[in-house]
């Protein structure tokens, strides 16, 4: 080991040189660009590889893939699918079992759409964000908001807007 002015690592190599031409990887793989920044444009990749690519319909095709899966995820958390769910309140330990069953298997399906979501976000294209808050902005209109359910505003605590004081908003 070398502690002069030498630069002797002690028995440790010098990674291997980078192959002409930049390649960095196996034979035939060529870079990619993942933007970390918001940006515009139709050529991303949206939770898989490749997908939507560079063709416009396709990229189309995953905003309104991303806005249906918004809507629905509001209508998962909503009261309206909440209603629909089987109660455990009589019938015994089955009934139970099964209402407690169907209304694990909606919150699993809402928090795996979600992370989805996320994922897609993700992608960092300015179109998909504006897509996934249009779908949440329509799923809460149409299903917390009283356009298709009770006409009281939902909120995160579970409390209509009529319930909440005035200290509380």
């Amino acid at each position: 080991m070398d502690m002069g002015g030498g630069h002797d690592m002690g028995g440790m190599m010098a990674p291997p040189p980078s192959p002409p031409g930049g390649g960095g990887g196996g034979m035939g793989m060529r870079m990619r660009y993942t933007h970390m920044t918001f940006f515009w444009g139709k050529n991303s990749e949206i939770l898989f590889t490749g997908w939507p690519g560079a063709d416009g319909g396709m990229y189309a095709l995953a905003l309104v893939a991303v806005l249906a899966l918004a809507f629905v995820l509001e209508f998962l958390g909503s009261r309206r699918l909440d209603a629909l769910l089987p109660r455990a309140a009589a019938g015994g330990r089955r009934r139970a079992a099964a209402a407690g069953a169907a209304r694990a298997a909606v919150h699993a399906l809402r928090v795996g759409g979600a992370y989805l979501l996320m994922l897609s976000l993700m992608s960092f294209n300015g179109g998909v964000l504006l897509v996934a808050v249009a779908g949440h902005a329509a799923g809460f209109l149409a299903f917390r908001a009283g356009l298709f359910g009770d006409g009281l505003a939902q909120v995160e605590d579970g409390c209509s807007k009529e319930e909440l004081e005035t200290a509380a908003c």
